[in-house]
């Protein structure tokens, strides 16, 4: 690869990284072509996912910010840049890791902040961002609920009460 060649390359790769809020790094040795190409329809929507030179990328990582990668960047290396739900591309990942176990995930980035294997495995067993929503939404409701009910306990209370000494005022003059 001539040099103005590599120079694109490496910016590409840089502009990727800077546009991704994640990129997930990756060994693909021993996926077919075809078990590649289902990977990336898998992905689509959510990341993109590319074949990379190691060298290139690790220039083009230093460029856009990230130095985290160094130690990852040996051996056949692809990388899914994210660009939509991280949660889901790292269920898409992990999801085709278990059923191809060829691909390997080796770390990545998720906001500029390095993460291990370990850590995007546990990134993908969070539930989607729409359920994390909905529980938030519920527990705000729940708490919403037992604040008007506590605010319309008390007056309610005194108007029993007070219906009760009436009514006892009543009974008593009616006695008398």
């Amino acid at each position: 690869m001539a040099r103005p060649e590599k120079a694109a390359a490496v910016a590409e790769l840089a502009g990727k990284f800077r546009g991704s809020s994640a990129a997930v790094l990756t060994e693909y040795r021993g996926l077919t072509v075809a078990q590649l190409k289902e990977l990336r329809r898998s992905l689509s929507g959510n990341a993109t996912y590319a074949v990379v030179k190691n060298t290139l990328t690790n220039i083009a990582a230093k460029e856009a910010g990230i130095d985290s990668l160094d130690a990852d960047l040996k051996g056949p290396s692809a990388i899914a840049f994210v660009t939509g739900d991280p949660v889901e591309a790292a269920k898409g990942l992990r999801d085709f890791a278990k059923a191809n176990p060829a691909l390997v995930i080796k770390g990545g980035v998720l906001d500029g902040r390095p993460m291990s294997a370990a850590e995007i495995t546990k990134l993908a067993d969070l539930e989607s961002r729409e359920v994390l929503l909905a529980k938030v939404a519920g527990g705000l409701k729940a708490t919403l609920t037992r604040a008007a009910y506590a605010f319309t306990a008390k007056p309610a209370q005194v108007a029993r009460v007070i219906d009760a000494l009436r009514q006892k005022q009543e009974s008593e003059g009616a006695a008398a």
